[in-house]
């Protein structure tokens, strides 16, 4: 998980815990094979916890890869594994 993806993700779930406190962050499959971070009550058992600092953050069995964000909106992005982060810009 690349630095700007940590920070996304930990701003998200740090305004979603206000109104609940159990709330995690799920990486989940999309339909068209790309991935989404999902506000989720809590992990499925068979989800894995990825560190990503300070945000509780658990992926959907088989994900692999470097999770990063792109432009625009903050889109989250899975890319190889190995792949250099994206450049953040003015964020």
């Amino acid at each position: 998980m690349t630095e700007w993806a940590r920070d996304i993700l930990g701003r998200s779930q740090a305004a979603a815990v206000r109104f609940n406190p159990g709330t995690v962050i799920r990486l989940v499959r999309t339909r068209d094979g790309g991935v989404e971070a999902r506000l989720a009550d809590g992990p499925e058992p068979t989800d894995q916890p990825v560190e990503a600092g300070d945000a509780k953050v658990f992926a959907e069995e088989g994900l692999e890869g470097v999770l990063d964000i792109e432009e625009p909106h903050d889109r989250v992005v899975l890319k190889p594994p190995g792949s250099p982060p994206n450049e953040r810009g003015e964020h």
